[in-house]
């Protein structure tokens, strides 16, 4: 596995995270600095592996130090991860629990002023 392959990878990831999550940045590592929290653990991981890699790819004394099969796994691991996020599902679920949130302080601030209108003796 050569530079440019570990230099594909990387950016493949980093494409996915630009589509599937809207995150922006120059590269991989500058991706999962701003939205490293919306991946799960395993994830975040196994791409902060593709971005050192990325890094060290371009000197290469260091491209021999790079374990080819670890890369691949957390290649793998990225790729089907990101692959099966719904962009539209997820602003949905976004909305859902926004309003949800809403409702319930809706709801609180309804018994609220039923409790201090019965207090008072106004019903």
């Amino acid at each position: 596995m050569g530079a440019g392959t570990i230099q594909q990878m990387a950016n493949r990831v980093a494409a996915l995270m630009d589509e599937k999550l809207g995150v922006r940045g120059a590269d991989l590592s500058a991706k999962l600095k701003k939205g490293g929290r919306l991946l799960p653990h395993k994830v975040r991981v196994a791409a902060g592996k593709l971005a050192k890699a990325a890094e060290m790819s371009k000197n290469p004394k260091l491209v021999m130090q790079l374990d080819e099969g670890e890369l691949a796994e957390a290649y793998d691991l990225c790729v089907r991860h990101l692959g099966a996020i719904n962009r539209r599902e997820r602003r949905i679920g976004a909305l859902v629990g926004f309003l949800a949130s809403v409702a319930f302080g809706v709801l609180v601030l309804a018994v609220a002023v039923v409790l201090i209108l019965r207090w008072r003796g106004f019903i």
